[in-house]
């Protein structure tokens, strides 16, 4: 059987950053790149599922980036995925969780995972919407907040936990394969030896292309998203200031401000 595990490379913003000429995104020079949190718990479920299993397991990552995502790849080969996976495309730039989704169908169409993990969302952008987007694409079963996982291995079904709001669980039996977006604190993620460090370096990296998949231009990018970016900025900041005095001064002085912030003459 197959696991399939979508990863990203996110990026985190260093102490000093500018803003990219365009207005859309964050100048590249002053990003921090690293594994997303949530994704590293998924890759884990996924090895613990190898591990214990009397049959044979697959595990696979896969992302969607440049060649500086490889980076990421090779942290979840090190960790025990057997394979990695990277769709890339000049076309695939400016996608939004949507046309990712799109990617990571083909990608699951093509490898015929009995389950594919996703985080439940990413550090960076925190949409939630990657994992379920691709599990409504696939028309498969799917769950969503899942932190804790029962399944064997060949069996058609597999028996899950959800978190919900106000520290709700939702205990739920689904059929497989299905999609999951796996929550933080389900498992403990472990750390990758020196040597599988190594092992991982010389392992390859399978690129994929968007005529490998079966997608054109436009099924991605901003032609394939619902949604984009219009403009980032700095917002302005704001200032606070202390009313003193009486509790009959600090009224008057609160609505003298009210006055001026509405424009009315005092």
């Amino acid at each position: 059987m197959k696991i399939l595990v979508a990863v990203k490379q996110v990026a985190a913003l260093d102490e000093d950053f500018t803003i990219r000429a365009d207005g859309r995104d964050i100048n590249p020079d002053f990003l921090i790149r690293d594994l997303n949190e949530w994704d590293d718990f998924s890759l884990e479920e996924a090895v613990k599922i190898k591990e214990s299993a009397a049959a044979p397991v697959e595990v696979i990552a896969v992302t969607v980036g440049t060649d500086a995502a490889d980076e990421a790849l090779r942290k979840c080969l090190a960790k025990g995925a057997d394979r990695a996976i990277r769709v890339w495309d000049d076309a695939v730039e400016g996608s939004d969780p949507i046309a990712i989704a799109r990617i990571l169908a083909a990608v699951a169409r093509k490898e015929q995972p009995d389950l594919l993990f996703a985080g439940v969302q990413s550090s960076d952008q925190s949409f939630a919407a990657t994992g379920i987007a691709t599990a409504a694409l696939l028309d498969w079963p799917h769950a969503a907040v899942v932190n804790q996982l029962t399944y064997t291995p060949g069996a058609k079904t597999a028996l899950l936990r959800r978190e919900l709001e106000a520290g709700v669980a939702h205990v739920v039996q689904i059929q497989v394969p299905a999609v999951l977006t796996i929550q933080l604190g389900i498992n403990t993620p472990r750390y990758a030896s020196l040597r599988s460090i190594k092992q991982a370096a010389a392992k390859p990296v399978e690129l994929l292309t968007l005529d490998a998949l079966g997608l054109s231009a436009a099924d991605v990018g901003e032609a394939g998203s619902l949604s984009r970016v219009r403009r980032m900025y700095m917002p302005t900041k704001g200032r606070a200031q202390l009313i003193e005095g009486s509790s009959s001064e600090q009224a008057q002085r609160l609505a003298a401000i009210i006055r001026e912030f509405k424009g009315e003459a005092a």
